[in-house]
């Protein structure tokens, strides 16, 4: 900044380097390259930070104040003791918005590390800058008003001051209306006012009480780039507080043109830009690549480190990257999207790499949009990779030592290993903590992440129905039903806790769930530890319920038979059949047949007619004598088919094995049982007369509904979960799939443990996927599920298991949408330009967007920054 009088000499004579008292404005990166480079035994100056930073109590957004004569700019700066902890872990801005103010020595000292032998004039008195240089710079008057009270100043650019084009200059540099905007000063001025605001430097004239009137002469934030051939690279203008800075060199492959400036522009509020507003042609069914694309070239710090000399970083040397194909394609296609004036970009070369290194995503078929960005993501991860030699790491298990220790020996080796941009912003770490269901061995270990797949809460969760009926022998209720919801990859244990809530199961009683078959049990579900994946959708469930204390009386299983008429090429023929639900009962007290049938039609009574049952209720009244039912007896090994019980109207029951084949002759109703000491399932067929089916209501007792029924055709509404609900079932412990066993090194065998994460770290750049698509041997299904995701402040701080009282506030700044169903769908992307400012990026179209309509079913991945909070 040069505190010069308004009628100061020609600003266009060259300064001298014992003359020039000036100061000027100049990018902080540059001058800090310049710094650093200078001898340890040089005298470094020290910055004084001033900032203002958009949403803190005292500066507010950058202001155009309209007056009848004149157009003024006006905003405010205070001083930061703590910035440089700021930006060392803050989001500051695309591009980091500094400044600095540094002397005529400090600026020719600078140009010269910055300049190569044909822009520097060397003589006897040292060096000095070129018409080329000179021809950069140019001079902007502003006036400062200082508030000692504040330990701040305000400051004012007026169209009086200056000609209208660096009017409009200054108002793309000092737009503060979203993003922190910080001057540092090396020159000491702004520190001698801040000191004595009564005191005026010699050179700066006072206009009033109030103000003064000071110059700046501001050089590397011209509009254009000189390149090597003397030509220059218009820079056009773009919006919001979005920041473009281009240092060090492209690729010659790519450019003749090497920027030696770190360059900077913003527009001011309500000043169309278009920098970054460029779409991306659809080559053939490639909407998926170019939303992904839309969103990284989009990104905070990404952006950054591709507009600048990335080059030098590619890992040449990496077996598992690409030779640095795929980050120079992606480089390569960054800059053409921010280039000033570009029309939509065809993205063929990157297409090509694409298909060359990742051959699922050649041709031109739809694919993931997830996908894809996993694969960049892990691509440019390798073809940047810092690390040159990887050392070898041995993966320890916590074996009880304390969490954050071996979580930062887990972080540490991570790094050794693993060192590139992508690992600097995109990368967190969870821990992960499996148990074993059997030795209850504990494995706790701390993985690396690059992105969060939450499920939909109703992708975790199963629905189940399943029939409960008594198998205790009392008169009990009829059948009943219950649907219950169980983890997806949960165990049996799961389903009997989650039954035995829904049917109100009392403490002295117990359920045993079988699965039928054709009116038949095929198996029972025992074992706690078994995976529910076992059980699908078509099979029938029956809950028998029995009081705990027969457990220990032997099981008795009843299959229901009955004549059913059927004409085979039209000839009349009988044949038994099974019907209604297996019985299963504990033989306690029956010690003969008589027994047996009472416990069975005991099952029986709630499905009884009523004038049957009447009838039934009065013989008992009269203490009438119950007449055994007379039974044919058949031989052993005979057919059922010629089984005649129509004679008696009566049951006839007899010993089977678990096939259903009758083992000896029937059970006689007076005769005792022959059941031995070692008997735990006790298999009977009844075989009923056509009189006894009329007894009884069976239809009741016949049709079992099916685990799950799916409409296929039936529309469901419209579902809404929270992403914070997402998270929570993402973090919730559940048993591994079968698919996904974990050998277990206490039983050495492989265990469907237990699995429980937790987050630990968390990145600059967060990543988040919902899992809209399921995908089963059968099916392929996208959940229509309405999201309801944070825009502004997604706030994780209760999701961290070790923040040290750190807060996790996150902004969202883009989303990759799918709409349609997953055979015909397409893809978009939404990116934020800052304050309500979004866009929607169409392919090759680019239109605005509101706020209000970034929420939708269509959302898929979201990407969201870290915002830092500021101390005031």
């Amino acid at each position: 900044m040069d505190c010069a009088s308004e009628d100061s000499s020609d600003n266009s004579q060259r300064p001298d380097s014992h003359k020039d008292q000036r100061v000027y404005f100049v990018p902080h990166r540059w001058w800090k390259d310049a710094q650093d480079s200078m001898p340890a035994d040089s005298d470094k100056k020290k910055g004084i930070a001033y900032a203002s930073i958009p949403g803190s109590s005292y500066a507010g957004p950058m202001k155009i104040i309209n007056t009848i004569f004149s157009s003024d700019l006006a905003f405010s700066l205070r001083r930061e003791e703590d910035l440089q902890h700021i930006r060392e872990n803050g989001e500051v801005g695309v591009s980091g918005r500094d400044f600095a103010l540094v002397s005529g020595d400090m600026w020719l000292q600078a140009l010269k590390w910055h300049s190569d032998s044909k822009n520097v004039v060397k003589d006897d008195k040292g060096f000095s800058a070129t018409d080329s240089d000179m021809s950069d710079v140019y001079p902007l008057q502003l006036r400062l008003s200082v508030q000692r009270e504040t330990n701040s100043f305000g400051v004012r650019i007026s169209k009086k001051d200056n000609a209208v084009e660096l009017f409009k200059r200054a108002c793309k540099m000092f737009s503060v209306d979203s993003e922190m905007l910080c001057i540092w000063d090396y020159s000491g001025q702004i520190t001698f006012l801040m000191n004595d605001k009564n005191q005026t430097p010699v050179d700066c004239q006072r206009q009033s009480d109030q103000e003064i009137l000071l110059e700046l002469q501001v050089y590397g934030l011209t509009d254009s780039i000189r390149c090597k051939d003397g030509k220059k690279d218009e820079m056009a203008n773009f919006s919001g507080s979005t920041s473009l800075k281009m240092n060090g060199s492209i690729d010659s492959a790519n450019s003749d043109c090497t920027h030696a400036n770190s360059l900077t522009f913003s527009l001011g509020p309500g000043e169309a830009g278009s920098l970054g507003l460029t779409g991306l042609q659809n080559l053939g069914n490639t909407c998926f690549m170019n939303s992904s694309l839309q969103c990284l070239a989009h990104t905070p710090k990404l952006v950054d480190y591709f507009l600048e000399d990335y080059v030098k970083e590619i890992n040449h040397e990496n077996p598992l990257g690409m030779n640095g194909e795929i980050a120079l394609a992606f480089g390569d296609l960054l800059r053409k999207l921010w280039a000033p004036g570009a029309s939509p970009v065809a993205p063929r070369v990157f297409k090509s790499k694409l298909a060359r290194f990742a051959p699922q995503f050649s041709g031109f078929n739809q694919h993931d949009s997830q996908e894809l960005l996993a694969f960049l993501l892990d691509g440019l991860h390798e073809d940047l990779n810092r690390v040159k030699c990887k050392p070898y790491v041995e993966v320890k298990d916590g074996d009880g030592r304390p969490d954050e220790e071996v979580a930062d020996e887990y972080w540490h080796n991570h790094l050794a290993r693993n060192d590139s941009v992508i690992v600097d912003v995109c990368q967190g770490q969870y821990k992960s903590t499996l148990v074993c269901p059997i030795c209850r061995k504990v494995s706790v270990t701390f993985d690396p992440f690059m992105y969060l797949s939450l499920p939909l809460p109703s992708t975790t969760m199963r629905t189940m129905t399943i029939t409960v009926v008594s198998g205790s022998g009392d008169k009990m209720s009829p059948l009943s039903s219950y649907t219950i919801s169980v983890p997806k990859n949960g165990r049996f244990e799961d389903l009997t806790r989650a039954l035995s809530i829904a049917c109100s199961l009392g403490t002295d009683e117990t359920l045993l769930v079988a699965e039928v078959y054709n009116n038949c049990i095929i198996r029972f579900l025992e074992d706690p530890t078994d995976s529910l994946s076992l059980i699908r959708d078509a099979d029938k469930l029956v809950a028998y319920r029995f009081y705990k204390n027969n457990a220990d009386a032997p099981l008795v299983v009843f299959i229901n038979q009955q004549m059913e008429e059927q004409f085979v090429y039209g000839k009349r023929t009988l044949n038994w059949k099974a019907f209604g639900i297996p019985v299963v009962a504990r033989l306690c007290n029956v010690t003969n047949g008589s027994d047996l049938r009472n416990l069975y039609l005991k099952w029986f009574h709630p499905f009884q007619n009523p004038i049957e049952e009447a009838l039934e209720n009065c013989a008992m009244s009269k203490e009438t004598e119950v007449a055994e039912m007379e039974v044919t007896t058949p031989s052993v090994g005979s057919n059922l088919n010629e089984l005649d019980t129509s004679s008696d109207g009566g049951m006839e029951f007899y010993h089977t094995d678990e096939k259903g084949t009758i083992k000896n002759s029937e059970i006689l109703m007076n005769e005792p049982l022959a059941i031995s000491g070692e008997l735990r399932l006790l298999h009977v067929l009844v075989c009923w007369s056509e009189e006894q089916i009329k007894k009884y209501d069976t239809q009741l007792c016949s049709s079992l509904p099916e685990v799950f029924k799916s409409g296929f055709l039936a529309k469901r509404s419209q579902e809404s979960v929270s992403l914070y609900k997402c998270l929570e079932a993402f973090l919730q412990e559940e048993p591994l799939g079968p698919e996904d066993m974990w050998y277990c090194p206490g039983c050495k065998k492989h265990r469907q443990a237990s699995k429980k994460l937790d987050l630990w770290r968390l990145p600059k750049i967060l990543v988040i996927h919902l899992k809209r698509f399921q995908y089963s041997r059968y099916l392929k299904n996208k959940l229509e599920t309405c999201v309801d995701f944070p825009v502004d402040n997604l706030d994780l701080t209760a999701y961290i298991s070790h923040g040290n009282g750190e807060s996790y506030h996150y902004t969202l700044y883009a989303v990759s949408n799918h709409y349609g169903s997953m055979g015909g769908g397409h893809y978009t992307a939404f990116v934020h330009r800052g304050g309500d400012q979004w866009y929607d990026f169409d392919d090759s179209h680019v239109n605005p967007i509101s706020k209000e309509k970034i929420k939708s079913s269509a959302a898929y991945v979201l990407f969201y920054r870290r915002s830092f909070e500021v101390s005031t």
